[in-house]
């Protein structure tokens, strides 16, 4: 039962993470396409408050619960699949803190734009070309992830 229950948990962290990136991903690109300072104001802010309370949850207790899994079923943490997937966690990690810095600075630069009544600055889109930049990195070490957790491949690391 225990063991049924903390799969459950860690299915359910793995796809928040994979469903909240790509929807957060999904609306910031959509508004930012627009240019327009009080939709990407709006939405920017609804993202960063997701990341908040889905993403960051879920990043937490992933690393939780997966050791929790492994040790109830009797997996070695320096298995190859689970060792790599640990790995790629902590890219995907490396890339997603400063994603979160750069949606905070987005939504900031788009409200006070939409204060004065201006344009986007020049900032506003050398961040987001930087957030887009990051999104491809740690979007597919999640699938890799992912992936790993679904086959356990044999892999010899060490």
């Amino acid at each position: 039962m225990l063991e049924e229950s903390l799969l459950l948990a860690h299915v359910i962290g793995a796809t928040v993470l994979f469903g909240t990136g790509a929807g957060i991903a999904f609306f910031m690109v959509m508004a930012h396409r627009t240019r327009d300072p009080v939709l990407i104001a709006h939405v920017s802010g609804t993202v960063v408050i997701a990341d908040t309370v889905f993403t960051a949850t879920a990043a937490i207790l992933q690393p939780v619960t997966g050791t929790l899994l492994a040790r109830s079923i009797g997996w070695d943490l320096w298995e190859g699949w689970i060792a790599l997937s640990l790995l790629l966690y902590v890219v995907t990690g490396l890339f997603w803190l400063p994603v979160v810095w750069i949606q905070i600075r987005l939504r900031d630069l788009a409200r006070a734009a939409t204060m004065s009544g201006s344009a986007l600055p020049p900032a506003y889109f050398s961040l987001y070309r930087i957030w887009f930049a990051c999104g491809f990195p740690a979007f597919s070490a999640v699938v890799c992830i992912l992936w790993l957790m679904l086959t356990k491949p044999a892999i010899a690391l060490f």
